[in-house]
């Protein structure tokens, strides 16, 4: 199955509605037109290359899996197109090695999520992370300026980490929570990242906060989450809410629900070096910023499924989200 056809479809909503707003914002008073945005087209989607970047050197990161890697390309794309000399280095792996490269200025900045950011960096109990994404960024802010770090505005959509199961298997636990787990668990094995052990979010909080214990742990490659239950390697498996698989096979796969909110979801934000903002000028963030809009839920599923699922490169679905979406030509 191919999305691009939907994908295209969504990504002209978005624009047509952008457009729409842009119009209604550059007419006046007595109903003529104003010269358009300077920074973009009449649409205020097109990024438009600023001579003054040029010669300004960006590194931009991600972790190690699809949807980072998405995410890394649109950036680094948006950016190149507004003038910037942009490089990648979109494998970084966990959260704390992404986070060592920012500090010691290997790269510029990279995308994170404001619950990992709170739970992982900062020790903020699952709980207590904000539900709206722009007050767990502000909850955030003053913990990353004193690490020389600034986070910008948040993606509209928001993943998390859940506990998935094949539709098959929780029907024969009769599970459907992650307390239903309890008395079941320790004759299961759970599938996750090797970082899985250490984070709140993951088995550290599934023993800490639900009191389960499992048969075994198998610390896996990201990107064999899935398989790993299709071959019955793994009972459990720790997937994202934004997967493509959830969106293609939605009957096949069961999320438990989370009912005591430890695996809090979190919207994306781009983290920087807050020196390297500053000495970019205002179109580093705003363009990061602009690239962002189109970022719903259903369009990140719909990005990683295209590469997951049918594929295709990360920068080239990357490249046709910008095109798609108005943002370069």
């Amino acid at each position: 199955m191919r999305h691009t056809t939907r994908l295209r479809g969504l990504l002209a909503l978005l624009t047509v509605l952008a457009a729409a707003i842009a119009i209604a914002a550059c007419g006046s008073d007595d109903g003529t037109s104003t010269e358009a945005d300077s920074t973009g087209s009449d649409s205020g989607n097109l990024i438009v290359e600023n001579p003054d970047n040029n010669g300004v050197k960006l590194t931009i990161g991600s972790k190690n899996f699809t949807e980072q890697f998405i995410l890394g390309e649109i950036y680094s794309q948006a950016l190149e197109a507004a003038g910037y000399d942009v490089s990648t280095d979109l494998n970084l792996g966990s959260e704390q090695v992404a986070l060592k490269a920012l500090e010691d200025g290997e790269i510029s900045g990279y995308p994170e999520y404001t619950s990992t950011a709170l739970t992982s960096f900062f020790d903020t109990p699952p709980e207590d992370v904000p539900s709206d994404a722009q007050e767990a960024v502000d909850q955030a802010q003053p913990d990353f300026e004193k690490l020389g770090l600034t986070a910008f505005t948040p993606t509209p959509f928001a993943d998390a980490n859940a506990v998935g199961l094949l539709t098959s298997t929780a029907d024969d636990l009769g599970v459907s929570t992650i307390s239903d787990l309890e008395g079941k668990s320790q004759d299961l094995t759970l599938a996750g990242s090797p970082e899985c052990r250490q984070r709140i979010d993951c088995l550290a909080g599934l023993e800490k906060y639900y009191g389960l214990q499992f048969a075994k742990f198998t610390p896996i490659d990201i990107g064999l989450r899935y398989e790993v239950l299709d071959k019955g390697d793994a009972d459990l498996s720790i997937l994202f809410t934004s997967d493509a698989q959830l969106f293609v096979d939605s009957d096949k796969y069961t999320l438990l629900e989370d009912d005591k909110g430890v695996l809090p979801a979190g919207n994306v934000i781009f983290i920087s070096d807050a020196k390297v903002a500053e000495d970019a000028g205002p179109d580093y963030q705003a363009t990061i910023e602009k690239v962002q809009e189109g970022l719903t839920l259903e369009v990140m599923q719909e990005l990683n499924a295209r590469v997951d699922v049918d594929k295709e490169k990360p920068e080239d679905v990357a490249a046709e989200y910008l095109q798609e979406a108005g943002y370069t030509n």
